[in-house]
């Protein structure tokens, strides 16, 4: 007894280092809310405790789920020639004749403006070079079907136009010969506001299109980017009357002449024309949706198996006519004199449309065809549009994207010091988004993300042990890396735009948690969104803006108790012309 007199028992000690820890813990839980609400979140949080000191509050914002098992069981490392099928068979396109003559098919376009400055014009003329150093010819054929254009390719024309969403389309036709099979070689632009969805004025948003009549040309850029809106906006193009025409021009005098006509899909010069008259809008285009529509050149395979010196020679010469054009106004006005002599337009609209399109240089086609982590790429887009027209019942896609990419001269000039230096220039600059800034009702698109997180969690790749018994651990959503690289594409596709990723959770807890935590793990799982992007594919953080809404809007209001689809995230595209 005197031994121990003065000393402080065991069970004392432990209730002293208890009460330490918890107040320990208390104080790094609240620096660490508050790094994560001010600089973003991380993706890295489980379970998520109340810090209020009442002991009788609940400390957690959502009640543990019972079933918290699975709810689901950087450049590319190979060669073209790995992935390519071989040719077989005599080439059946059209003699180059004595003065190699290559006939290249194009569409009435501002991304053309390259190649009508290589070339001098639309007649053969001006001499080009291949890879050898010897002359060849290039002869400009116009073909603004894309049906006809596909028929031209087949019936001997060496090279056609396509933007890469076509090209599934363009496919269907020509891999019933594997002689005219498209191998694509370079992007040469990106559409930068000459696509676009023109509106009546009471059309204020994608989801207002349901039951309307839109006008638009059958399997063109048109098709695809109306199909592209509608699913991000949620709405199913079934739910949509299309009324279809042979090209975007004809679907602009139909929207022009017949009021019952709710939307028109088409390019310029006519989407400027009819959005500045009276009763018209744009709703949407390119101008924020930038990345969405690459154009591309595309050879019969027959063509690029017999002649790759003279790919090359197309690649280097329409690459080289980029950055002279990107570094002379006094060119891009000749160049558009070219443009309105070959595709008989009034003079001075050729100039006019050259901002339409943003032309890729050698850097830009690197990260387009090489960059696999990029989520804007040639693969991404390509798969995007089989999907997109295999819902629709349009095609039968058996063919894969490197089936028909052939980046071999791409990656060949990043020998070149004069193309290695060149730097991406189509970035757009963001500031930070401030609370308050955005207004999300000014959204043009609103797509719902379904990630399940874990309750009172807000780690987007959460694993837990798997259903099978087996002691592995599995993501607790199975589609979880699918999902962030879609959220990916649809940021990436809308590069000029704003993105606001609002997270939410469910109402489990409503009437014992605390709101105000309710709505911090909402916002911890928005930034945790955010952060799983930037991460993953180096996009720009000030691109986006979390916020976090909560229990205060469930995922359908007539079913408030389906917890599991609460506990999501929502992302809202906001035009760029709506930001600060």
């Amino acid at each position: 007894m005197a031994n121990g007199a003065g000393k402080p028992k065991p069970a004392f000690l432990v209730a002293v280092l208890v009460v330490v820890a918890g107040l320990c813990g208390l104080a790094f839980y609240r620096c660490n809310a508050k790094k994560s609400s001010d600089a973003g979140g991380t993706a890295s949080g489980s379970a998520f405790v109340d810090p209020r000191k009442d002991p009788n509050a609940p400390t957690t914002a959502e009640n543990p789920d019972p079933n918290a098992v699975a709810t689901t069981v950087k450049e590319y490392n190979y060669t073209p020639a790995q992935k390519l099928k071989p040719v077989e068979g005599t080439s059946s396109y059209t003699a180059l004749g004595p003065k190699r003559t290559v006939r290249f098919a194009i569409n009435t376009w501002a991304g053309w403006a390259p190649i009508f400055w290589a070339n001098g014009g639309g007649k053969p003329g001006k001499v080009w070079k291949d890879a050898k150093g010897k002359d060849f010819l290039v002869e400009l054929v116009q073909a603004d079907d894309p049906v006809a254009m596909g028929d031209q390719v087949a019936n001997g024309v060496h090279i056609g136009w396509a933007t890469v969403d076509m090209l599934p389309l363009i496919i269907e036709r020509l891999k019933l010969d594997p002689r005219t099979m498209p191998r694509v070689f370079q992007q040469v632009d990106w559409s930068n506001g000459g696509d676009g969805i023109v509106v009546r004025n009471d059309i204020k948003n994608i989801a207002d299109l349901r039951g309307k009549t839109v006008v638009l040309a059958q399997n063109s850029p048109s098709h695809y980017f109306l199909l592209n809106m509608l699913l991000n906006g949620g709405v199913q193009p079934t739910a949509v009357k299309k009324k279809f025409t042979d090209d975007a021009f004809q679907a602009a005098a139909a929207f022009n002449q017949n009021s019952d006509i709710a939307a028109v899909v088409t390019w310029a010069p006519d989407i400027y024309t009819l959005s500045e008259a009276k009763g018209n809008r744009m709703l949407v285009s390119t101008l924020e949706a930038n990345k969405l529509i690459a154009d591309v050149w595309f050879a019969r395979a027959d063509f690029a198996r017999d002649h790759p010196d003279i790919i090359e020679g197309l690649v280097r010469g329409i690459l080289d006519a980029t950055e002279e054009l990107t570094a002379s106004d006094e060119k891009k006005t000749q160049v558009g004199d070219l443009m309105d002599a070959f595709f008989k337009l009034d003079k001075g609209t050729g100039v006019k449309m050259l901002a339409d399109a943003h032309w890729t240089n050698y850097a830009e086609n690197r990260d387009f065809f090489l960059v696999s982590s990029n989520p804007t790429n040639f693969e991404r887009v390509y798969n995007t549009a089989v999907r997109v027209y295999a819902a629709e019942r349009v095609v039968n896609q058996d063919v894969t994207f490197d089936q028909v990419m052939d980046f071999s001269v791409i990656k060949k000039l990043g020998a070149e010091e004069k193309y290695a230096k060149q730097q991406n220039t189509y970035e757009f600059k963001f500031t930070p988004a401030s609370s308050g800034e955005l207004n999300v009702e000014d959204s043009v698109v609103t797509k719902t993300v379904s990630i399940n997180f874990f309750p009172n969690s807000y780690e987007v790749y959460k694993k837990v042990p798997a259903k099978d018994g087996s002691g592995n651990e599995v993501y607790y959503d199975g589609n979880v890396e699918y999902t962030i690289e879609e959220i990916a594409k649809l940021a990436g596709s809308f590069g000029a735009a704003r993105i606001v990723i609002q997270g939410h959770t469910d109402a489990s807890m409503k009437g014992q948690a605390d709101e105000s935590l309710v709505k911090d793990l909402s916002l911890r799982r928005a930034n945790a969104v955010k952060e799983a992007l930037v991460n993953k594919f180096k996009m720009n953080p000030d691109q986006f803006k979390a916020e976090g809404l909560g229990w205060s809007r469930p995922a359908d209001s007539s079913d408030a108790s389906n917890h599991q689809k609460n506990r999501r995230v929502e992302i809202q595209v906001v035009p760029a012309e709506k930001q600060p």
